[in-house]
């Protein structure tokens, strides 16, 4: 029985491992898929690509820096759109909304997860686009004037796309977040009202729990941004420019790679569409990388510490 047992146990770590070997080897081949065919656009460039702003096919002249700013800047902004709302949601849901009210909200909030982008994009050029033009043309002269605020009132900008964004990763990240509240002992909210609590700071230490698992979800809907690509390529204005305004068209490597991938005549120009799909790849690497290693900063706290024992010295005698 013991041996039957071992045996079982062997083969079900084997086979577990088998599976996790197998997602390391898949994130490893696409890897070298994408280094691939985009040798010869990385042999001409080199790492140069990455801070080359002009981008001409004709002139076969390529630089990644306008979309990986263009991805960043829209995903970071939606993020920041994004977060609060998502933990509010998650704290209602989970501490503060009737229980009749609980389960028909939750649907409705998971039910956006499931709208398909393009949806989401014509809502953007038909809704949003005409409000993010009246809003731009409602505002004075001086702050039309700063950087942050230029660019020309046609509505298609950064600021559409990131609230576009936002509006798509709100789902995913409140989900997450709203369980994660779910699995915090109900100690530790008792143990704050035994001390005399308000219901907002027993809400706190909850939140301060759970608050790897939130920052998690958050990542995680940062991570949905970052490789968005049709409803972001209908609203963002698809310019090919770096610049600080809200209300400047841009455009994001997803973007770039939709638009131009049928369209790649010479060999150089689809290595380099492949080599912008490679610079998305590393950076949706990297971030997940520096999510885990924040997540693993917040949890190692947790972590039981053993207490140093001293042994007792025994009392001199007098």
């Amino acid at each position: 029985m013991k041996l039957k047992t071992g045996a079982s146990d062997l083969t079900l770590r084997l086979g577990s491992g088998t599976f996790a070997l197998a997602l390391v080897l898949i994130v490893v081949g696409i890897g070298y898929v994408l280094w691939d065919e985009a040798r010869l656009s990385i042999e001409k460039f080199g790492l140069a690509f990455w801070s080359r702003s002009h981008w001409d096919p004709v002139s076969g002249e390529f630089g990644a820096f306008p979309f990986i700013w263009g991805t960043l800047y829209s995903s970071i902004l939606a993020l920041l759109i994004a977060g609060p709302v998502a933990i509010g949601i998650a704290i209602f849901l989970s501490e503060l909304c009737p229980q009749k009210l609980r389960a028909p909200l939750t649907f409705v909030t998971e039910l956006l997860a499931a709208i398909p982008s393009i949806v989401y994009g014509l809502w953007g050029i038909f809704v949003l686009v005409p409000a993010v033009r009246t809003l731009q043309l409602s505002l004075p002269e001086w702050m039309t004037a700063m950087p942050l605020f230029s660019g020309p009132p046609v509505g298609v900008n950064l600021l559409t796309a990131s609230i576009v964004l936002a509006i798509m990763i709100v789902p995913y990240s409140s989900s997450i977040a709203r369980e994660v509240l779910r699995s915090v002992p109900v100690a530790q909210r008792e143990g704050a009202c035994a001390l005399g609590a308000t219901r907002w700071e027993a809400i706190k230490v909850a939140l301060h729990y759970g608050r790897a698992g939130i920052v998690g979800a958050i990542m995680l809907g940062f991570g949905r941004a970052l490789g968005e690509t049709m409803a972001v390529t209908m609203v963002i204005g698809n310019n090919p420019q770096a610049k600080w305004g809200l209300f400047e068209p841009s455009y994001t490597m997803a973007a770039v790679i939709a638009n131009e991938f049928r369209e790649a005549v010479e060999d150089l120009h689809l290595h380099a569409l492949v080599e912008i799909g490679l610079v998305l790849f590393v950076v949706t690497l990297i971030i997940n990388l520096g999510s885990r290693l924040l997540i693993w900063n917040m949890t190692r706290d947790r972590t039981p510490k053993p207490r140093a024992t001293t042994a007792a010295q025994p009392e001199a005698a007098s």
